[in-house]
């Protein structure tokens, strides 16, 4: 949990996709969030976990269902929905959720 932390507690949005390699749905999200991570750049981290790795961790954060994304910014859940979402609805609530950084090219 103290490595998940520091992973969450940054300047930055981290966007979390709690998925499993059995789940179909998750394996249909996986591109939209390369897709997501292009167009958002560097103002966003983007991180995968495993729930059947991690599962003290699923189990602390109360993911019962996957894929399960969580936004984070500076350790606060600032949005949490579990299913699949598009690029443009993913980037779409970034924007409004979240403080991006400036743009580094």
């Amino acid at each position: 949990m103290a490595k998940f932390n520091d992973l969450i507690n940054v300047e930055e949005p981290v966007l979390v996709d709690f998925s499993a390699e059995w789940c179909g749905p998750c394996k249909m999200l996986a591109p939209i969030l390369k897709d997501l991570a292009k167009k958002m750049g560097d103002r966003v981290k983007i991180i995968k976990i495993d729930v059947d790795k991690n599962q003290s961790l699923a189990s602390q954060l109360k993911v019962q269902s996957v894929p399960t994304l969580i936004l984070y910014q500076q350790g606060k859940v600032l949005w949490r929905q579990s299913g699949v979402h598009s690029a443009q609805q993913l980037e779409s609530i970034i924007r409004q959720k979240a403080v991006l950084p400036a743009y580094k090219g």
